[in-house]
């Protein structure tokens, strides 16, 4: 079925919600509007006129990008200046741009999941925590005929999501009595007379956020014009969300031998090394990551007692400091994070034959890296 850019951002947030970016970072819709038919998305790390040129000749309709287009406010929107036209080209052509930024960094299964990965590092949980997300639980009496399919509901609504898990639940068959007086509509049982319902008793948790969509999914299969459930807040365990990644490499290496590992994994011609004067480490096993441009991040590497720090665009004074605390940090560049191109691409295309949508979704080409190496 054809989709509209309303229905393919919901499934997105779904995996990748605004509210995880950082305070101030403009993710979201940027250009255009969703609220249209989508046949052609395109994936890229930048929008950059050389994207955009590349968006108008594959007719595309929606651009996802890492950065914001827009990352600081318009004053003028004049086509002689060359990152103004490109705006101009894309509300010209009917191309909407949605960015997703830190948000993509810190959800789990994120872009900096993917450079662990990639390393050959175990991560064992995140540089410094930025979301604390609040449990509730739902309690649910239904018919044991509907039991399943509410569980089923309630899945798809997104509760019952616990670490590695999905559609987890809790049930219990007992008895429910009920009455209906004379203005009921009751699907089981006659007006004024007392009914026994072999029920089942459904509990799951969900996220805080997910309240709304979670009872409507309830209501929703649920064979009663009334249905009875309770809803709890959770004092235990709460979701919890931080930036950057920290773990472990399956065995020491020496700093020589990694840093040429992460040239070979991300293709690069070359990368920065901060080395504190003295004591330096040669070998390496813990690592702490951060993609894009994370400098100021690196006390939280510290923390986590890193052996080296991977993370992008480092201030010349900031290595300074860096080399001054003893920390070794290797700099890829901010380029390496094109890695969310397929990777997400990848998930859209199995969100596509779960849901089956009719769409294509394209990975950029377009290499937007400024750098070169000589």
């Amino acid at each position: 079925m054809t989709i509209n850019g309303q229905e393919f951002i919901r499934r997105f947030e779904a995996y990748c919600p605004q509210w995880l970016a950082e305070e101030g970072d403009p993710v979201g819709l940027h250009i255009g509007t969703l609220d249209k038919p989508v046949n052609n998305i395109m994936m890229t790390l930048d929008v950059r006129p050389e994207v955009v040129q590349e968006a108008i000749d594959k007719k595309v309709d929606l651009i996802v990008a890492k950065h914001p287009p827009i990352f600081r406010p318009i004053k003028r929107l004049t086509a002689d200046d060359p990152q103004n036209a490109m705006y101009l080209e894309l509300v010209k052509h009917n191309i909407a741009v949605y960015a997703a930024h830190t948000n993509m960094d810190i959800i789990w299964d994120g872009l900096n999941d993917w450079f662990c990965e990639m390393l050959g590092v175990a991560v064992d949980g995140y540089m410094t925590q930025t979301h604390v997300e609040g449990l509730k639980k739902l309690v649910v009496y239904v018919p044991e005929a509907d039991a399943e399919r509410m569980r089923q509901a309630l899945g798809e609504a997104g509760a019952g999501e616990q670490g590695n898990y999905h559609h987890t639940s809790f049930s219990s068959n007992g008895q429910g009595r009920f009455t209906p007086n004379g203005k009921a509509k009751p699907a089981i049982g006659k007006l004024e007379q007392a009914t026994i319902v072999s029920e089942t008793r459904i509990e799951v948790l969900f996220p805080e956020r997910r309240q709304e969509q979670v009872l409507q999914a309830m209501f929703a299969a649920h064979p009663y014009e009334e249905p009875a459930f309770d809803l709890f807040s959770l004092d235990n365990s709460p979701i919890t969300y931080g930036i950057g990644r920290v773990g472990n490499l399956s065995e020491p290496m020496a700093i020589e031998d990694f840093c040429q590992l992460v040239k070979a994994v991300f293709e690069l011609d070359g990368l920065r090394l901060v080395q504190p004067a003295v004591g330096a480490k040669n070998m390496v096993q813990r690592i702490a990551i951060c993609g894009g441009s994370g400098g100021n991040f690196y006390q939280d590497a510290l923390k986590n007692q890193a052996d080296v720090y991977l993370t992008g665009d480092v201030y010349y004074h900031t290595a300074h400091d860096m080399q001054a605390h003893g920390l070794t940090v290797i700099d890829p560049g901010h380029n390496i994070e094109r890695v969310c191109i397929p990777r997400f691409v990848e998930k859209m295309e199995a969100w596509k034959e779960e849901l089956g949508w009719e769409v294509t979704f394209i990975p950029s080409v377009t290499n937007t890296n400024p750098f070169q190496y000589r």
